[in-house]
């Protein structure tokens, strides 16, 4: 295969093999580096490729990088289930482009980036959840799945079956449908609300808003908060204390998810400065998670550096 062919079909279908490796490993910058290995490895081995089903050709690459990344790293969650190294997946790295015939975004909303789906994942032994994103992500037959993962079609229908019945005890909900959509207005109702309250710093209309047993993660820290109590404890501290200020937030997208970026303006100081971006899950008409990362992402989902 030629070289500029093969630098043309990469960059067609980089797009949606970032996102794979962003389900397969949850890091953006570990995604990242693995599409770099798997351009690198695809060159490497263009002698020998005759040119023709080239994405599934990049994808088979693509999953042996991160199969391999995930047994170097030997990474599991902590007991309660957060994953340290999970991080958020800006919306503006969704833009569609198109591949052959088809559109990244549909590639994206066969199956969600949501964090509590991507989180599961994690739990899945590396090969288990290769599988699964192949069968019900990428819609691989049996056949073309254990050619993908390198193994038998008998070892990946089992490694499939597996994964079904893990994830399904991993997963915060009861909900069958992950397919990644757009915030609905429901969602987007409630993320105004978040915003309202916590600009006018108004714990109550903050607690109103969130389930009786939502749940509250900070990765990397190990933290986890749980419930309506130890909800109110971290409020206090927002809109007191050691954080003592004026708040403004501003909506953005993370994950296909609802989420706001959080500035804060101390006493004595004349602008807002970052401070963290929260990622909303919403069930029912309640907020079920909130998922809260560092400022670092500002850049990557255009937001500006002070207010």
């Amino acid at each position: 295969m030629r070289t500029a062919d093969l630098e043309a079909g990469f960059a067609r279908h980089r797009r949606e093999l970032h996102v794979h490796c962003y389900r397969m490993l949850a890091s953006v910058p570990d995604a990242e580096d693995a599409v770099q290995e798997t351009y690198l490895r695809a060159w490497r081995g263009r002698e020998g490729f005759d040119g023709a089903h080239l994405r599934a050709w990049l994808y088979r690459i693509a999953t042996t990088v991160c199969l391999d990344a995930a047994r170097a790293r030997a990474r599991r969650p902590a007991s309660g289930g957060e994953v340290s190294w999970l991080t958020p997946y800006p919306d503006t790295l969704l833009e569609p482009a198109s591949t052959d015939g088809e559109p990244d975004a549909l590639v994206v909303a066969r199956e969600t980036i949501e964090l509590a789906f991507l989180v599961a994942l994690q739990v899945l032994p590396p090969r288990q959840r290769a599988a699964l994103l192949a069968r019900e992500v990428l819609g691989l037959s049996a056949r073309e799945t254990a050619e993908m993962i390198g193994t038998s079609v008998a070892a990946a229908n089992s490694a499939l079956q597996r994964a079904r019945e893990t994830l399904r005890a991993h997963l915060p909900s009861h909900r069958e449908d992950w397919s990644a959509h757009e915030p609905s207005p429901a969602e987007r109702e409630l993320l105004a609300r978040f915003v309202d309250a916590h600009e006018r710093q108004d714990a109550a209309a903050a607690l109103a808003a969130a389930a009786e047993d939502i749940r509250v993660t900070m990765p990397p820290a190990p933290y986890c908060f749980e419930g309506h109590a130890q909800l109110a404890t971290l409020l206090e501290r927002a809109f007191g204390g050691e954080r003592e200020g004026d708040w403004r937030l501003l909506p953005t997208g993370v994950n296909l998810m609802p989420a706001a970026a959080s500035y804060l303006r101390r006493p004595g100081d004349t602008v807002f400065r970052p401070f963290k971006l929260d990622v909303l899950r919403v069930e029912g008409d309640r907020i079920a998670e909130i998922t809260t990362f560092g400022w670092s992402w500002f850049p990557a989902l255009n937001l500006p550096d002070a207010l």
